[in-house]
């Protein structure tokens, strides 16, 4: 099933190299630029959105009003929230590099982050357009056997196979 992931546009933290998890920010003008860029290149289809405005708002500026869900919030930084990478202590960071074994504390381990995302997208029976965060497009490009950091403001295109979830058990 065709799935479109937007990353949302630029936030002040993203700017400055913070981890920028459920802390809710706006976009930068750079941001919402970026997110009017978008209008002309999605196609017209069901959208869906995470609940934080820094992605909602990137929908709506790319001309789209999209179903808000939590379950497509980035991973929860907890205590590492607003943490410069470059301070970020070095079993931290590497587990972040890897995408293995991320266990922030009082956050969301990157296992329980990975099937919480996975299930919604397990659930949408059509082709959509998913306003999100740079984790979660990540996540899903691991599960598809590829790995990358997607800019603020791009998009992605994959082929999401369901029950997926099936093989992280």
């Amino acid at each position: 099933m065709e799935l479109w992931l937007v990353r949302h546009g630029e936030t002040q933290w993203n700017r400055e190299g913070r981890l920028l998890g459920w802390t809710d920010l706006p976009l930068t003008p750079e941001g919402e630029a970026q997110a009017k860029a978008l209008r002309e290149k999605l196609p017209p289809l069901p959208a869906h959105s995470s609940d934080l405005r820094r992605a909602l708002r990137t929908a709506e500026l790319a001309g789209f009003a999209p179903q808000a869900t939590p379950s497509l919030r980035e991973i929860h930084f907890g205590l590492l929230e607003g943490a410069l990478w470059e301070g970020l202590d070095p079993v931290h960071k590497e587990a972040l590099l890897r995408f293995q074994g991320f266990r922030p504390p009082g956050g969301e381990t990157l296992e329980v982050f990975q099937e919480r995302v996975f299930r919604f997208l397990e659930e949408l029976r059509e082709p959509s357009l998913l306003f999100t965060h740079g984790g979660v497009v990540r996540a899903v490009l691991r599960a598809l056997g590829e790995d990358g950091l997607v800019p603020p403001g791009h998009v992605v295109v994959v082929d999401w196979p369901h029950r997926v979830l099936d093989g992280l058990a």
